[in-house]
């Protein structure tokens, strides 16, 4: 019998029940950091190493986010991201993002093994797969551009995988590993001795000085530098909300009734992408992605489909989504958060690939705060000006304007909620505006404000996750109008429905 949980990640389910304490009152330390994924936690550890006092203010729990919401894969191999980089920025720059990616996956190994940290790490090859005769070209394209970049890769289709698989390029040496206790590994790591990490704490508002400030609704922290590691930028300054798109990804988690899951970690080149990993004997297939505030169809049962299709799966356990910021021109951007300044640093665009580049990005931040030179951090500046991407950029704002004009014409879907189903939401007027209304499954009407409080886009129900999405710049709220993802720090204003 199928036993299909509720929407939880088959990782944060290892979080400790007791939450590490709210930051109340001021404090001053060396740097702050902003987040308590990847890129924060390992940031932090490298600046408390070089003897500086950290503070890592985390909004919900650690890992809460994209890192404890992931595929689990630890690899420079990622999908058929060389070729697309050689294609915009050519070949010296793909070769930067293969080794900085490939110093991430090793780092990554090293602090698991020097922090004692008990993740279940294991090591195994990553694949780029074709699963239709059409992606062949793709993964060939892909091929010659990572071996150009200095990946120590080959053409290997044996993936052992109850399918046929029509090429693949194979990198060995990958990771997969448990990133929830690995988070918690890190935090452990950075907390005492000076230094500290604060969940529940959702930083509202940054003062860029000498020194600078964050504050939370309850306590603030005094620091000579800011690091913000939210995943996305959620402070308004620096236009980052205009180079960046935000897609959302789900996956499923399946005990197997007979078989095997894959061993290797492996992505298709086409679209839709599977993407399939195992952990502790279960079967994860990940893919099924859109633009966040797009309608999201049947994300969940078609990935439940495909692995039925495949695999005798005895029942669903878990099922998760990420969202993902990619910027303008397929490149993180990672060093100072505005030109000039070596005060605020930031980290951001990691494609969906951020167990790795979160790390090596956390190498670059470490690096600035202490005026090391760092090979990379030029390429991946913040502050690079993109000429063959520009038509891209254009496309993202008009796309966004479209999104701001166009929600705001669209008429309501009904004058009142009363004929509403149980688990479903639509659109009603609210005065001269718009008012989104979900009736849960209990009968209760839920009702919330569409204007983004982030920059005034109106949300739209995402039905696989319960929640209202800005398609403009991602933000995410619940159903009564809570930050679940920002760039917004603040809620949606509720409302009474009719």
């Amino acid at each position: 019998m199928d036993t299909t949980s509720a929407q939880q990640s088959l990782w944060l389910k290892s979080l400790p029940a007791p939450a590490r304490p709210t930051l109340r009152g001021e404090h001053v330390y060396d740097v702050a950091v902003v987040g308590g994924g990847v890129a924060g936690l390992t940031a932090a550890l490298l600046l408390k190493r070089q003897g500086l006092t950290v503070a890592v203010v985390e909004a919900d729990r650690i890992g809460s986010g994209a890192s404890g919401n992931n595929t689990a894969k630890v690899t420079a191999l990622q999908s058929t991201v060389y070729s697309t980089i050689s294609s915009r920025h050519g070949e010296p720059t793909a070769k930067s993002y293969a080794d900085a990616s490939q110093a991430g996956v090793a780092l990554l190994a090293r602090l698991v093994r020097e922090e004692g940290i008990d993740c279940g790490l294991r090591h195994a090859p990553a694949f780029t797969y074709a699963f239709t005769p059409e992606e062949v070209g793709a993964v060939e394209d892909e091929l010659a551009a990572t071996r150009a970049a200095g990946l120590p890769v080959s053409a290997d289709a044996d993936l052992d995988v109850p399918f046929p698989v029509h090429a693949a390029v194979r990198l060995d040496d990958q990771i997969a590993l448990h990133p929830v206790r690995y988070l918690l590994g890190l935090a452990a790591a950075v907390d005492g001795d000076g230094s500290a990490v604060f969940e529940h704490s959702r930083v509202e508002r940054l003062h860029d000085g000498e020194p600078c400030r964050v504050d939370t609704g309850e306590g603030s922290v005094s620091a000579r530098r800011v690091v913000v590691a939210t995943h996305y930028p959620v402070f308004d300054r620096g236009l980052y909300f205009a180079r960046l798109e935000t897609t959302r990804s789900y996956c499923v988690a399946a005990t197997l009734a007979s078989g095997e899951p894959p061993t290797g970690l492996a992505i298709s080149a086409g679209s839709p992408s599977w993407s399939l990993s195992a952990y502790d004997g279960q079967l994860i297939v990940c893919g099924r992605g859109h633009s966040t505030g797009d309608p999201a169809g049947s994300p969940y049962e078609d990935l439940e489909a495909f692995a039925r299709k495949h695999w005798d799966v005895e029942a669903i356990t878990h099922r998760w989504s990420a969202q993902d910021p990619t910027s303008y021109d397929h490149l993180p951007m990672i060093g100072p958060y505005l030109p000039g300044s070596d005060r605020l640093l930031v980290a951001t665009g990691f494609m969906k690939w951020g167990l790795a580049t979160a790390t090596f990005a956390a190498t670059i931040l470490a690096d600035a705060v202490a005026g090391t030179p760092n090979p990379w951090a030029s390429v991946f500046s913040p502050h690079r000006l993109s000429l063959k991407s520009l038509p891209d950029l254009l496309r993202m704002n008009a796309s966004t304007g479209l999104d701001l004009v166009g929600a705001r014409v669209k008429p309501a879907d009904a004058s009142s909620s009363d004929d509403l189903p149980a688990g479903q939401a639509h659109v009603v007027r609210d005065g001269l505006g718009k008012m989104g209304v979900y009736r849960d499954r209990a009968g209760e009407l839920h009702g919330v404000s569409l204007r983004c409080t982030h920059l005034g886009c109106l949300v739209a129900f995402n039905a696989a996750e319960t929640t209202w999405d800005c398609p403009c710049h991602g933000s995410r709220f619940d159903v009564d109008g809570a930050v679940l993802e920002g760039p917004a720090t603040r809620p949606l204003p509720r409302r009474e429905p009719k």
